[in-house]
């Protein structure tokens, strides 16, 4: 059984060189790979609250800070101390889920903007619009650079979805 190339209608669109291309949105596929750096870094999380199960936090946080070099009677790793007193196995539990869960959903965003599926593109810009509010909270709550490097990123990714469906609602009337 022999296959007929010669059907140019199957062939993928070529350039004025005659070399194949494919035309994709640079911003989607950037979004798309912040999307897959968030789901790595909630699946670390997530798997190191499993590991720091049935250990001994207090103890976990002061090696720890022995090993980056921090005085283990310091005002900072007392109050980090303090805070570790408060989670319990079953608190490490609900963190490893939700934050496994989480990953999960970037994931799926970002997999889904990489091979720029449309479902993708509102999903995003569906949850991307749900965390603001949560996030304004957090910055008023408490007010720093990280929340605001973030909050800030999560407005440029929603103004760029919002323009790109825009454009290529437009786009498509045409």
């Amino acid at each position: 059984m022999a296959i007929d190339f010669s059907d140019s209608s199957v062939l993928p669109p070529t350039g004025e060189h005659g070399a194949a291309h494919a035309s994709h949105d640079h911003g989607l596929l950037l979004i798309g790979l912040f999307k897959l750096a968030k789901a790595i870094f909630f699946f670390c999380i997530g798997a190191g609250a499993i590991h720091l199960l049935h250990k001994d936090l207090g103890d976990e946080v002061t090696r720890l800070a022995v090993r980056l070099r921090f005085d283990p009677e310091s005002r900072f790793v007392a109050l980090l101390l303090d805070k570790v007193d408060l989670i319990d196995a079953h608190r490490l539990r609900q963190i490893s889920v939700a934050t496994f869960a989480y990953s999960a959903l970037a994931l799926t965003e970002g997999c889904g903007l990489l091979m720029e599926k449309v479902w993708a593109e509102y999903l995003t810009l569906i949850l991307t619009i749900s965390f603001l509010p949560w996030e304004m909270y957090e910055i008023v709550r408490r007010p720093d650079w990280f929340r605001a490097s973030l909050f800030l990123i999560n407005l440029g990714v929603l103004w760029y979805l919002v323009w790109f469906l825009r454009r290529k609602r437009l786009l498509g009337a045409n």
